[in-house]
């Protein structure tokens, strides 16, 4: 169980904001002083998310890596698992990705403990990372041959859980519905699906959705999406708030509050193989994730919840 303990935001009626940039700059203000007394507490099993979405370009390994990260700051001990060949969220993490070091197609398909091939990120001593490497862009047809193909990162990660207690561990996945996005759905006990706010952002939702539906039928029962996370926001925009409320009306109770804004600081961090977390953790971006990583934190499943 995650417990939250959080105090109220600052009004921002205090800084006499009397203009559009003033009052936005009191509010970003209120925000980062309410994450400073947010006190979070990490005593129940493991939750394992599969960070999914088959449409490209909607900040998918960005949230993985950057929730990761504001869960790693918040205490929790964090595992990212890099599934999608392009070794994006390896980057962000600041994890050597080579051809040459060992990585997750080593576990998939060689059979290596996954113990073997994690490596501490240096963003934090809570986060750590099975890297990707080009080695894995070829793991779907040779997964193809092997035993128990569906089930190979649930039992490694069963076994790694075993020795080395995690809180969270964030799998990204590549933006197809392949072996390695099974791997993924069959390793994991929550879905979250980052969701843009902009035209054709449901577009492919429901083909995902009849995706983890099957993986529940005949793979993973105990798969759930639990969280759902609108991201690239532009509230000067009357589309992006469209697609907010459509969302919502649609899936009220797996919506996070938090949306995460458009940010030039959140797409700069990765060249600089960091997360907007440490690379300008005062930004609205970072505070953004922040705010999204406590909201996930606190929220429990219920059994109410799991029926949606």
């Amino acid at each position: 169980m995650f417990h939250v303990k959080q105090s109220p935001s600052t009004s921002t009626a205090e800084y006499g904001a009397d203009t559009p940039l003033a009052r936005e700059i009191a509010d970003l203000t209120a925000r980062r002083r309410a994450l400073e007394h947010v006190n979070v507490r990490f005593d129940g099993p493991t939750r394992v998310f599969t960070i999914s979405n088959q449409k490209g370009g909607v900040g998918k390994t960005t949230t993985a890596v950057n929730v990761a990260s504001a869960l790693a700051e918040l205490g929790a001990k964090v595992l990212v698992i890099d599934l999608d060949p392009q070794g994006n969220a390896s980057t962000a993490l600041g994890v050597a990705h080579t051809s040459d070091v060992q990585s997750i197609y080593d576990v998939l398909v060689g059979d290596a403990p996954l113990a073997e091939i994690v490596q501490p990120s240096p963003e934090s001593s809570n986060l750590f990372c099975a890297p990707s490497t080009i080695h894995l862009a070829g793991a779907e047809i040779e997964l193809v041959s092997q035993v128990a193909r569906e089930h190979r990162l649930r039992t490694a990660l069963n076994d790694y859980l075993a020795v080395h207690p995690t809180d969270v561990v964030i799998i990204d996945c590549p933006p197809s519905l392949g072996l390695l996005t099974i791997n993924a759905f069959t390793a994991a006990t929550e879905v979250l699906i980052p969701i843009q706010c902009e035209y054709y952002a449901l577009e492919g939702l429901s083909q995902l959705l009849g995706n983890i539906r099957m993986i529940q039928k005949h793979l993973n029962p105990e798969l759930q999406l639990s969280t759902i996370l609108l991201t690239m926001f532009d509230g000067r925009t009357r589309l992006a708030q469209q697609v907010a409320e459509e969302v919502r009306e649609h899936f009220p109770h797996e919506v996070l509050d938090t949306v995460i804004p458009r940010s030039v600081r959140v797409s700069e961090a990765p060249s600089f193989g960091q997360t907007v977390i440490t690379y300008d953790g005062q930004s609205v971006g970072a505070v953004a994730y922040r705010e999204a990583a406590v909201e996930i934190a606190g929220r429990a499943m219920t059994d109410n919840e799991k029926g949606h």
